[in-house]
């Protein structure tokens, strides 16, 4: 499960608010359930930030993972950015410069 990642993108106060707007009308589209962090679901959520930039995932009732330490240690082995975290839900974001400009969240 260990993994080496970028540097993670650094982003201001202003820019993690409009990502958090962004990202309030968002479903999730990962779910941690009770396996835990897996590499599938480190695949999964490399595949969804490579695709959308800005993705919410949930942390399942039967995870084995407290919710903070869930959501810190995903962002790192994603190399993403946490942006919010509100009870077992939180956002994650990577910018993708290879996607075109109009699927590309403007910060």
């Amino acid at each position: 499960m260990t993994q080496d990642t970028e540097a993670q993108p650094s982003l201001s106060g202003a820019q993690k608010k409009r990502l958090r707007a962004h990202g309030h009308h968002l479903h999730p589209v990962i779910l941690i359930g009770k396996e835990g962090i897996t590499q599938n679901l480190i695949d999964s959520t490399l595949a969804a930030l490579t695709s959308h930039e800005l993705i919410k995932v949930k942390l399942g009732q039967n995870a084995p993972l407290e919710r903070q330490v869930a959501a810190v240690e995903l962002a790192r082995l994603s190399a993403a950015e946490l942006i919010q975290q509100i009870g077992k839900v939180f956002l994650l974001y990577r910018p993708n410069p290879d996607l075109p400009a109009e699927k590309r969240i403007p910060l």
